[in-house]
Parts: C-alpha cells; sequence; structure tokens
C-alpha cells in the first residue's frame, strides 16, 4: 500500500454541519427551509448534481447559483472568525502517513478555489502530495473519475491505494474504480448495500492511524 486519498468534506473537516447551518441561513432570508434529509442527499456531489437536487425540490427557478454563493459566503466568514473544524484524529492520521512516506492525494468535488482556501487555512496543505477536485473532472461521483485520476498524479496503481470517505457516492465512487475504500461517516450513515462495498466502516480518523499501524494494509 503507497497510497492513502482523502476525500475533504466531512471526512477531514467539519465542513458538511457548517454547510448545512449556513444553508439554512441563506434559505431562511428567501422564505424557505431546508431539513436535514434533503441536505444529506447532496453530499459527495458536485454542484451541478446539488442544483438538480434543488430544483427539483424547489422548483426550476430556484437561484442555485446564488444562494451556493452566499452559502459559501458565511462558510468562509466563519473559517475564517472561528478557524477550519478538523476532524478528530486527522492530524494524528497526516503526522504518521509523512512519518511513514506514505503518498497522500485530496480527491474532493469540492471546487479548486475552495479547496486550495480551506487547506490552506487549516494549514494542511504541507500534508499532501497533490490534490485533484471537482471542476478538474468531467464526471462526479460516483464515477470513479476522480479517484482514477488521483492513482495516476501519484503515479501509483489503483490496487496500492485506499480510499478514505464519509459518503455514499464516495463510497461507489472507489468501488468502482476497484480501489480499497474505508468509510468514517459523517451526518449519514451508510445504507447496507454500500457498507458492503467498503472494507471496513470505522468510528472516526483516529481509528484509521491504529489499523494501519497494526495491519500495514497488507490485510485490507
Amino acid at each position: 500500500m503507497q497510497a492513502i486519498i482523502f476525500d475533504m468534506d466531512g471526512l477531514m473537516i467539519d465542513s458538511e454541519r457548517v454547510t448545512f447551518e449556513c444553508y439554512q441561513e441563506v434559505m431562511k432570508t428567501m422564505g424557505l427551509t431546508m431539513d436535514r434529509d434533503f441536505y444529506v442527499t447532496l453530499l459527495g456531489h458536485t454542484a451541478d448534481i446539488a442544483k438538480k437536487q434543488f430544483e427539483k425540490v424547489y422548483g426550476k427557478n430556484f437561484p442555485y447559483e446564488d444562494a451556493l454563493k452566499k452559502t459559501h459566503t458565511l462558510m468562509a466568514r466563519r473559517f475564517i472568525n472561528e478557524g477550519v473544524p478538523l476532524k478528530p484524529g486527522l492530524l494524528e492520521l497526516l503526522q504518521y502517513l509523512k512519518k511513514h512516506h506514505y503518498k497522500t492525494i485530496v480527491a474532493t468535488s469540492s471546487t479548486r478555489k475552495r479547496v486550495d482556501s480551506i487547506l490552506n487555512l487549516a494549514h494542511l496543505t504541507s500534508y499532501f502530495d497533490d490534490s485533484i477536485c471537482g471542476d478538474e473532472v468531467t464526471n462526479s461521483k460516483p464515477d470513479p473519475e476522480i479517484f482514477i485520476k488521483a492513482c495516476r498524479k501519484l503515479h501509483v496503481s489503483k490496487n496500492h491505494a485506499l480510499v478514505l470517505e464519509d459518503s455514499e457516492a464516495g463510497i461507489q465512487a472507489a468501488y468502482n474504480g476497484q480501489i480499497k475504500v474505508i468509510c468514517i461517516p459523517d451526518m449519514k450513515q451508510p445504507e447496507e448495500q454500500y457498507v458492503k462495498m467498503t472494507e471496513q466502516v470505522l468510528p472516526s480518523l483516529n481509528d484509521v492511524t491504529p489499523l494501519l499501524k497494526k495491519h500495514r494494509l497488507k490485510r485490507l
């Protein structure tokens, strides 16, 4: 095992909760509401797919781009004022991977501009060899394109890579690309059909480092 591929939102940073809260604020100004059940249908997908979800629920005339822009503005303000909320165990895992010379890459549906901003704010850039973003692929998760390209960027075989994901779309993308995947759920526990696609489902990133230490991933 040579490389670890990280999703970002909901996996590395506790951004899904913040995104949901910011969406709720924006929707309130529009006289609308958003519930958790709807929000989790957006997880792991690009803006194009999210837009279709909004139009399905709120109508074809819903101003998605404007709502998204306002939501991201609120999020950015919170991250600047309060700091980027990292998931428990992330720094310890990244330090372990760096010490033991694993290759690392972020593979996320978020845009390049947003990813670079968040990684810089969180002081995480130095832990990663590279990154690939949603606006740099043609097909979004659950298509495996982003993970296959991540392996190519790192010059590793997909048989020597492991994906860490929180969303069902991400799990399926890794599975479709025949890349091993471990799920660390965030706002939604994966349905059984997705659990079967994973190597394991772990409670938090705190559980990944001991797993690597114990098995060196040879038995996964």
